[in-house]
């Protein structure tokens, strides 16, 4: 048996996003046919005890495309003031500010398996904070820069925010909460309830300030391991 955190939008009361740890039967291997096993088993479990109709894998190991699609590694940011376009994964890791080193802008042009294997990415320090377009962003709330990537990502791309929209739970296989931070079900969750809220406007899509007031108010606890958490540049 394993667990692992299935999110949901919360769409009353206080928190956004909540956290849901599952145990599943786990089959072991590095094959995508073993993960997906896993991820059946995780699914069946949610749909038992959540009461959820389908949960969405965002996961390049996904069964479904739009999974495969919505995964940080696939999912892209197009930003029109600088004409490029590139991975989510890519945007993160080439915003990452070491005491030593960074941000890393080259990675913005590498593939995504490339960019977030970079060894400078370990090599120069601790992580002091994130840099994105010359916008500085602040390590807390914890995970509050990649969900911002993420759901401006989403919100420049209505066909896949639709997709999303229709789900009302989220996991991803490969995050395990004891060893990593981020996660792209969490921030497809929070896409889901801040949009289902009314709190999804343009001032939370283009400025920071206005998003970090947002989800540092209370409104979304930080932690993953809790059972709940939680300037205009795509212009």
């Amino acid at each position: 048996m394993a667990q692992r955190p299935v999110f949901t939008p919360s769409l009353t009361g206080p928190l956004l996003v909540s956290t849901h740890h599952i145990e599943f039967q786990w089959f072991p291997g590095m094959s995508v046919s073993q993960a997906q096993k896993s991820i059946d088993s995780l699914h069946q479990r949610s749909i038992e005890q959540l009461g959820v109709n389908a949960v969405l894998e965002i996961s390049s190991k996904s069964k479904d495309a739009w999974g495969v699609r919505l995964s940080a590694f696939n999912l892209m940011i197009k930003t029109d003031r600088y004409e490029r376009e590139f991975s989510l994964e890519c945007a993160f890791q080439s915003s990452k500010v070491f005491e030593h080193g960074g941000p890393f802008t080259d990675l913005l042009g590498a593939r995504s398996i490339d960019a977030k294997r970079d060894e400078r990415l370990n090599q120069n320090g601790r992580l002091i904070k994130f840099q994105y377009f010359d916008v500085d962003w602040p390590l807390e709330p914890r995970t509050a820069f990649y969900d911002w990537l993420y759901i401006n990502a989403l919100f420049k791309q209505p066909e896949l925010a639709d997709i999303v929209l229709k789900y009302s739970a989220f996991s991803d296989i490969a995050f395990n909460p004891a060893r990593s931070i981020n996660c792209q079900a969490y921030a497809a969750a929070l896409y889901v309830s801040l949009h289902q809220r009314g709190l999804l406007t343009d001032d939370v899509i283009a400025d920071q300030a206005a998003y970090l007031r947002l989800i540092d108010t209370g409104a979304v606890n930080n932690a993953h391991e809790n059972t709940d958490r939680n300037k205009s540049l795509f212009t």
